[in-house]
């Protein structure tokens, strides 16, 4: 019988040995300290991924901004068509009237130089 007794304390106090150990192994504040060690541990791995997170925003916000840009010319280019085509003619006819001046200007030369080449090619001179 004593052997049963003894057996039946020692699980006893293997029993609350073993609940003690389980409880301060979960106590609480030896939670916390495992949480500030995991922290510890991984936060400047996870500012470093920030950070980059960061740049990289930026350089796509950059490079969005860059896209909506030529876009928006493309658009104006496209929109700008009918005004090219205004330019055209005017420029066609600019260049008509030109034609019509240079035209007029040497009727009206010849007209004011009545000068006759003779044989030698010199002008006739007008008595001076």
């Amino acid at each position: 019988m004593e052997d049963q007794e003894m057996q039946l304390k020692v699980k006893r106090v293997t029993d609350k040995f073993t609940e003690s150990m389980y409880v301060l192994a979960n106590e609480p504040s030896i939670a916390l300290y495992r949480l500030q060690e995991h922290v510890r541990r991984s936060l400047p791995e996870l500012v470093q991924h920030k950070t980059d997170m960061q740049s990289w925003e930026e350089q796509s916000q950059g490079a969005i901004y860059t896209v909506e840009y030529a876009c928006s010319a493309v658009k104006s280019m496209t929109n700008s068509s009918l005004y090219f085509k205004n330019i055209d003619g005017l420029l066609k006819q600019a260049i008509t009237m030109k034609e019509q001046i240079s035209s007029a200007q040497g009727r009206r030369k010849r007209a004011v130089d009545p000068g006759i080449l003779r044989d030698g090619g010199e002008k006739q001179s007008s008595g001076i």
